[in-house]
């Protein structure tokens, strides 16, 4: 008798689960074998389904985001790093722009691709003004605490703490903080790290578009820091995009319960589990041209200081 087997790898511990598709298995079930070894550890650095072949059937939430989704359909996962897809149907994209393209699902003998951009430090920013620089004491506080300045008084952050990764791929970039005045407080420092997550996955997002001649309309979002909204609104104000955050936003768990489910009978179809999706909040962008055209010149322009710095190795 075949058996489901849901593998979480665990900071580099294996936890199995195994599942004998004669039993009846409710979806709470599945999902809840995939979020107890979620919980089991600090993250999921890899998590897939598969039969006792040994056959692997999907990576992490990308069956979740990409089961039902069309060519040109976005989507950006908020954790320690970002990491924006946009699923191109059949159609491979050799990238022109420092972004992957991969494998985003094989399923039923049909294979859709996917173009892929990571960006080193994502939410591992709050960390570090946290941890590193004590500004706040939990990281739900840099949500409350960049909202108590109007703006980002002209400073920005660039986290290069490791280089930079796409579009740049500059491994000899390293953090800077830019624009820094006698004006500015600890709140502004707070507000530009929280921006610099938006402007590194809005680096991903306009090079997708140029190398697909695809223009977006809307970015599907998840992952821990997806809840903050100020952080969401801020993303959709300098993408000029509405951003559509789900009502579950943890979709390796998800991802992983709908592909088992579907292996076992829950659902019969793809275009079935596509219903159960629903959105949580829409993000509309509410900033005028000339605001978003001044940030994002000053973004590019921080990161051209923070390139190149480190010395290159003889």
């Amino acid at each position: 008798m075949e058996k489901l087997i849901i593998t979480a790898c665990i900071c580099g511990a294996e936890v199995t689960k195994e599942h004998n598709p004669a039993v009846p298995y409710t979806v709470e079930e599945i999902a809840n074998e995939a979020y107890s070894a979620y919980k089991a550890g600090a993250s999921i650095i890899h998590l897939h389904v598969r039969y006792d072949d040994g056959t692997p059937t999907q990576d992490k939430a990308r069956f979740k985001e990409c089961m039902d989704a069309i060519s040109g359909d976005v989507k950006n996962t908020y954790g320690t790093g970002c990491f924006l897809l946009m699923n191109t149907g059949n159609k491979i994209y050799q990238s022109k722009n420092g972004l992957v393209t991969t494998i985003a699902i094989s399923l039923d003998g049909e294979v859709e691709y996917a173009l892929e951009g990571s960006v080193f430090v994502g939410g591992a920013v709050i960390q570090w003004i946290r941890d590193g620089m004590h500004l706040i004491q939990d990281s739900c506080d840099s949500e409350y605490y960049a909202q108590k300045v109007p703006d980002n008084g002209g400073v920005y952050i660039v986290p290069a703490f490791t280089g930079l990764g796409a579009p740049y791929w500059d491994m000899y970039a390293r953090g800077a903080i830019l624009g820094i005045t006698r004006g500015t407080t600890q709140n502004h420092i707070i507000r530009a790290a929280e921006e610099s997550i938006a402007y590194q996955s809005a680096d991903l997002m306009w090079a997708m578009e140029k190398d697909t001649d695809i223009t977006i309309s809307t970015l599907k979002v998840d992952g821990g820091a997806s809840r903050d909204h100020f952080l969401m609104q801020f993303q959709s104000d300098i993408l000029n995009k509405e951003v559509l955050r789900p009502a579950i936003r943890e979709t390796t768990a998800l991802g992983a319960a709908y592909l088992a489910g579907l292996a076992t009978g829950v659902w019969k179809s793809r275009e079935e589990i596509s219903h159960l999706w629903s959105c949580n909040q829409l993000f509309e962008p509410k900033m005028d041209a000339a605001q978003r055209e001044k940030l994002v010149r000053g973004w590019h322009k921080a990161v051209g200081r923070s390139q190149n710095w480190a010395e290159h190795e003889v």
